[in-house]
C-alpha cells in the first residue's frame, strides 16, 4: 500500500487502483490485433518465454532473422515493444517479467 496523509488521500489512492486493474483487465480482454500481440498474450497467459517460443515455433514462424524463434526474441519483442503492440498491453507483459524476477531473487 502506498503512503496517505489521510481517509480521503487512502480512498483516491485505492480507487486510482481500482481504475489501473479495470484497465489491464479490459487490454487482457481484446483480442490480438496483429501476430506481435498474439506472441505477447501468449506469454501473458504462460509467463514463460521457453513456452510462449515453442507456441511460435509451432506455428511454422521464424525470426527477424530467418531462424526458429527463440526464447530470446520473446524478451526482444517485450522490452524492444514494436508498432503493432499496444503500450497497455506491453505494459502488462513488463510486469510479467518484474513480477518473475521478484518471485525468483526470493529463492
Amino acid at each position: 500500500m502506498k503512503p496517505y496523509t489521510n481517509i480521503n488521500e487512502l480512498i483516491e489512492l485505492l480507487e486510482a487502483d481500482m481504475k489501473a486493474i479495470s484497465d489491464e483487465i479490459f487490454t487482457l480482454k481484446q483480442e490480438p490485433q496483429s501476430f506481435n500481440e498474439q506472441v505477447v498474450f501468449k506469454y501473458i497467459d504462460t509467463a514463460s518465454t521457453g513456452k510462449t517460443k515453442d507456441y511460435v515455433r509451432s506455428l511454422g514462424v521464424k525470426s527477424e532473422r530467418g531462424s526458429l524463434f527463440s526464447s530470446g526474441d520473446v524478451t526482444k519483442l517485450i522490452k524492444g515493444g514494436a508498432d503493432d503492440i499496444s503500450p497497455e498491453l506491453l505494459a502488462i507483459a513488463r510486469k510479467v517479467i518484474n513480477m518473475k524476477k521478484k518471485n525468483s531473487s526470493n529463492r
